[in-house]
């Protein structure tokens, strides 16, 4: 395997931490998953853009939050869209219902088009009742490919005139049970990618995501790029019939000292949701658990998830006027700090800019 390194920084001394992760580009302010929201997120001062992977039906990476680019609802109108595939009539018999992770979803799939369909299509706002202003991007975007956004982050990392700062990536792999089951495997066609761009090994500036441990552990067969157990506030990961590990079977039982233990064989940190380190009551966080502590003691590092600037995912304590609006920005500033002053390495944020003022520039 090759050793790689992007601009200036090592290996040892990359990524900084804590490090910022534009969780699916800067999309309190774009379009998630758009080449624009990765741009803004870069600009802003993200370490990482993060996207999320899902194949075509002719097998190439694209970054979508869902396979569903498109949800149905009861009555047959969209509830969750993010692309505009219900307007084009051409497409209109790929509707398609769908049983994925056991849920039961009626809308139109990417992998039922190939890329150059997907790429016919434009991007839209997925929550527009709380990013209203993210609309008027609608129709401007295609869908990116992995290789779009890799491109994106290397030229990016060679252009920026801060201190060289490293631009890395940090996808995931969606469904990845659902994918291998009808013989698009995900976890393949990432490594070739990441092999195929010189990034295949811990050196690169990447961290290769899952809530699904086989998912990590069919990677980590073949390469050393850095891995990130995703860990949910409650149940277990889909795969969790697959594993025979005890410890990886339940997200609780990941948090575990033995659980922690047993993840640390195979990545090297956890990506948390944020109520597993500073809990919620009473509309106010709460004094740290003990993740943080407990990770770090098993060598991993503890990256929390998701911080947004909007009332509709805030704290009563910390949300802006008017407070009954999900769209109003609140005190995004003051939960950051919280949860740095709780230990965390790395924060996934939709607003990279509100971290960045927080962490500073390195």
């Amino acid at each position: 395997m090759r050793t790689t390194t992007t601009g200036s920084a090592a290996a040892c001394d990359w990524p900084p931490l804590p490090c910022v992760v534009g969780h699916r580009g800067a999309s309190a302010l774009r379009p998630e998953h758009t080449i624009a929201s990765y741009a803004k997120a870069i600009e802003d001062g993200a370490d990482f853009i993060e996207p999320d992977l899902v194949p075509t039906q002719d097998g190439v990476l694209v970054a979508r939050h869902e396979n569903a680019i498109c949800i149905l609802g009861a009555d047959g109108k969209p509830i969750e869209a993010t692309t505009d595939v219900a307007d084009r009539a051409e497409f209109a018999n790929r509707c398609r219902t769908k049983t994925i992770d056991g849920k039961t979803i009626c809308g139109w799939f990417t992998e039922d088009f190939t890329l150059a369909e997907l790429k016919t299509l434009r991007a839209r706002e997925r929550i527009p009742r709380i990013r209203p202003a993210n609309t008027r991007f609608d129709g401007q975007f295609e869908i990116a490919t992995l290789q779009e956004i890799i491109d994106l982050a290397k030229a990016s990392s060679q252009s920026t005139g801060r201190n060289g700062r490293t631009v890395g990536i940090y996808p995931e792999t969606k469904h990845p049970s659902y994918f291998r089951s009808i013989g698009l495997a995900l976890e393949d066609r990432l490594m070739d990618l990441l092999e195929a761009n010189g990034w295949s090994d811990r050196a690169a500036p990447v961290f290769v995501q899952s809530f699904e441990p086989s998912s990590l552990l069919r990677m980590r067969k073949r390469s050393s790029v850095r891995m990130v157990q995703l860990i949910e506030g409650a149940g277990g990961p889909f795969d969790a019939d697959a594993l025979d590990d005890p410890s990886l079977k339940t997200f609780g039982a990941m948090t575990t000292p033995a659980g922690l233990a047993q993840i640390a064989r195979h990545a090297q940190a956890i990506g948390v949701l944020k109520k597993l380190v500073l809990p919620v009551d009473g509309g106010a966080l709460q004094a740290p658990t003990t993740l943080v502590r407990d990770a770090n003691a098993a060598g991993l590092q503890v990256h929390v998830w998701t911080l947004r600037p909007e009332n509709a995912f805030l704290p009563d304590a910390l949300r802006g006027e008017p407070a009954d609006d999900p769209s109003a920005r609140g005190d995004a500033a003051a939960e950051i700090r919280a949860f740095l002053a709780a230990g965390v390495q790395g924060l996934f944020c939709d607003d990279p800019a509100e971290s960045r003022a927080v962490v500073g520039w390195r």
